[in-house]
């Protein structure tokens, strides 16, 4: 049987630090308040010169050398974003340019904070059907231009980054399942109500801004992830016990403690990067793996749960073996 298999994993955050203290002077809040209900205590923006794909090609470029290959040896792109360079071509393909790709299939996954759990099943699929036989993933975001900096209740959340996966084929179990869903009808408790069709003119105007009802979208969050969790167990059947790592999309501290009580993962066992990025969106669960790879928690043979929950509303986990 084939498998899709995590080689090399790479992150990348701009370097433009924003700390709750930065936005103390901007809005009508405080570190303490931020701190409390989100974790978060700082994030990264994007220069003005910097675009998502800038991000994606600096977290992509440190994915390939971690898993020791070349970007010829890549043949299928992609990319979740939801901050994309342009209309069209897709990031996936502006990446494809940058890593001088040519020949293969790239493409945009658009799923919000779960993109790259979305463009993670997408890939493994393609793989697992001999479609391809390596993979880049990548998650990156530039959030900070679409958040209203004057609302108080949003621009404290969100921040820019990119993360990448190199995902390859291999005979040796790596991703055991991916699990992938949706429900449009909660689309206006987080969404940006403007695009091509709907709106131009405040997109064009550059006032189409994240709109998020908090409250509501907590509570379908916690409960939406707990089911996830159960879902995935189930299909393996795996115990809560055989879980070693629990790498949640990078939202908020209450978000990411519910669902480790829900797994009875003691908390050493959450790879916890909200603090220092806020949320990235599809770019969070990428960064959150590369920082524990790199810093060494965690290990070859490891069970890995990997689960996201964002705008649409989509949810989404992926189990795998490191």
């Amino acid at each position: 049987m084939k498998y899709s298999r995590i080689s090399g994993t790479g992150g990348y955050l701009p370097d433009r630090i924003l700390t709750n203290h930065d936005l103390e002077q901007m809005v009508d809040t405080s570190d303490e308040w931020i701190v409390s209900r989100t974790g978060i205590r700082e994030r990264h923006i994007a220069a003005d010169d910097q675009s998502t794909c800038d991000l994606a090609e600096q977290a992509a470029l440190q994915a390939i050398d971690a898993a020791g290959i070349t970007a010829d040896d890549v043949d299928l792109i992609i990319v979740a974003t939801t901050t994309p360079d342009r209309v069209f071509p897709s990031t996936a393909c502006l990446l494809q340019q940058r890593l001088d790709i040519h020949g293969c299939a790239a493409f945009d996954v658009q799923a919000v904070c779960t993109g790259f759990i979305y463009a993670l099943g997408v890939a493994d699929k393609f793989i697992r059907t001999g479609s391809a036989g390596r993979a880049l993933v990548v998650g990156a975001e530039t959030m900070s231009r679409i958040v209203d900096w004057n609302d108080r209740s949003t621009c404290v959340l969100f921040g820019d980054g990119a993360g990448a996966v190199i995902l390859e084929a291999s005979d040796e179990p790596g991703i055991l399942s991916t699990h992938l869903h949706a429900d449009g009808s909660y689309e206006n408790l987080l969404t940006v109500n403007a695009g091509v069709s709907i709106h131009p003119d405040a997109l064009m105007a550059g006032k189409a801004y994240v709109e998020m009802k908090g409250n509501e979208v907590f509570k379908v969050a916690v409960n939406t992830l707990g089911r996830i969790v159960d879902e995935t167990l189930e299909a393996n059947d795996l115990d809560k016990s055989e879980v070693d790592w629990l790498i949640p999309h990078q939202a908020n501290t209450r978000i990411i403690e519910a669902t480790a009580r829900k797994l009875k993962l003691p908390m050493d066992h959450v790879v916890m990067t909200v603090a220092e990025h806020g949320n990235t969106s599809a770019a969070s669960v990428p960064l959150a793996l590369d920082v524990a790879v790199r810093d060494g928690r965690i290990r070859r043979g490891e069970t890995l749960l990997m689960e996201a929950f964002g705008g649409g509303f989509t949810w989404g986990s992926v189990l795998m073996k490191y």
